[in-house]
């Protein structure tokens, strides 16, 4: 620093040094990359292999109504990419990512409705899980009373089953008592001689 200059012979062995840094730190990066590069292919094969379910699905989801909106089916390329069939069903590939999986949620966790490494087994498998939603929705509807009169209306007539059956009961009450009373009575009184 004082005037000493650095000879080129000093920075030979740190830069040396160095080398096989800079040299393990390239070949990491390109291990990354291929790494990176091989999941983002399995990832776009998922999307491909769902896109290609979607596509064998055209012809069921053609034949239901337009009127009936339980159905939002699409294909979603997040980190694990599924096919929605609705909002608690869909199809995701499984751990080989050849076989798919049709699972629905529900209130107690998880279900696999279906597996399959075939599409059309799986387009059975889902057929069946819609027509089954149909029919749910058919029911649901099958009332055709507004705004839930027919409700009311079996409420009422449970209400007023609840009241014939405690007027009933107060009346045996009511007859029990009568009876111990008058038994009560004839006890104490007693006629005189």
């Amino acid at each position: 620093m004082w005037g000493r200059a650095k000879k080129p012979e000093d920075e030979k062995p740190a830069a040396a040094a160095a080398a096989p840094l800079k040299e393990a730190v390239r070949e990491a990066r390109i291990e990354a990359a291929e790494r990176s590069g091989v999941v983002v292919d399995l990832r776009d094969a998922e999307v491909a292999r769902l896109e290609l379910l979607n596509e064998a699905l055209d012809p069921l989801f053609a034949e239901i109504p337009g009127d009936v909106d339980l159905f939002d089916r699409g294909v979603s390329k997040g980190d694990a990419p599924r096919l929605w069939v609705d909002v608690i069903a869909h199809v995701e590939m499984g751990r080989d990512k050849r076989q798919y999986r049709f699972v629905q949620d529900t209130r107690y966790g998880r279900t696999v409705l279906a597996e399959s490494y075939e599409v059309p087994e799986l387009v059975q498998a889902i057929t069946r899980y819609v027509a089954r939603r149909l029919v749910e929705r058919e029911r649901a509807l099958s009332d055709d009373a507004p705004f839930g009169e027919a409700t009311a209306r079996k409420l009422l007539q449970h209400e007023q089953r609840r009241g014939r059956l405690r007027a009933i009961r107060t009346f045996i009450y009511g007859l029990i008592l009568g009876v111990a009373a008058l038994v009560a009575l004839a006890l104490l009184y007693k006629p005189h001689p």
